[in-house]
């Protein structure tokens, strides 16, 4: 039997799951809790899922955080975030934190079924949802992604871009109506924040990270 654990502070619709779970068959339930603190207490206390199946809005101890501490503490706990939410940014969030599949709450019990067994099985469980998503977020090129994804303001940005060309710092100053003192703050701040040294080793930083396209 795989072992079962329910996050979910909605109390009538986690007991939903769990009934609904267990008429699957093969699956236990081996507790549910209502927030994050609650599940590291049981699973410290040896109570070890195979499966946790987390809610992302919860009191006291939100998905987010219980799955960075899952992944840093019991990495080989699988866990498939449970949610209402569909925005890209919560799911890419919730899959660097370590999650191995997401499913909406409002979704068809087959599909549950579904991401459980392959979660089990494959140890991960991409909907056509999920699949579109990261399709999107590779192809995305909008600057606000840039900014979330590497930490760079607006003008960072520009910056490294310009770095790219034979403007002198000088030129890159008048091309973003900058000082060049102060051009010379974004490349000292730039080279800190991204563990380079030369106006070359920004340059490579950006190629890697597809801010300049070659």
């Amino acid at each position: 039997m795989v072992k079962i654990a329910l996050a979910d502070d909605h109390v009538l619709l986690r007991q939903g799951l769990a009934n609904l779970i267990q008429d699957f068959g093969d699956y236990n339930i081996l507790f549910q809790v209502d927030n994050g603190k609650d599940l590291i207490s049981k699973i410290e206390k040896k109570n070890i899922p195979d499966i946790v199946l987390l809610d992302i809005n919860m009191p006291i101890m939100d998905g987010y955080e219980t799955a960075l501490w899952l992944k840093e503490n019991f990495p080989e706990i699988k866990v498939l975030a449970l949610s209402m939410y569909d925005d890209e940014r919560s799911i890419i969030r919730m899959f660097r934190a370590g999650v191995k599949g997401y499913v909406l709450k409002d979704c068809e019990p087959g599909e549950l079924k579904q991401a459980l067994i392959a979660i089990d099985k494959k140890g991960f469980y991409y909907s056509d949802m999920i699949s579109g998503v990261f399709l999107n977020s590779i192809n995305k090129k909008q600057q606000d992604t840039l900014e979330d994804e590497l930490n760079l303001t607006n003008k960072e940005v520009t910056f490294l871009k310009l770095c790219s060309t034979e403007m002198t710092y000088k030129e890159i100053a008048s091309e973003m109506n900058q000082s060049p003192r102060t051009i010379d703050g974004y490349r000292d701040e730039l080279c800190a924040k991204l563990g380079v040294k030369t106006r070359i080793g920004l340059v490579m930083y950006a190629i890697k990270t597809g801010i300049i396209k070659i």
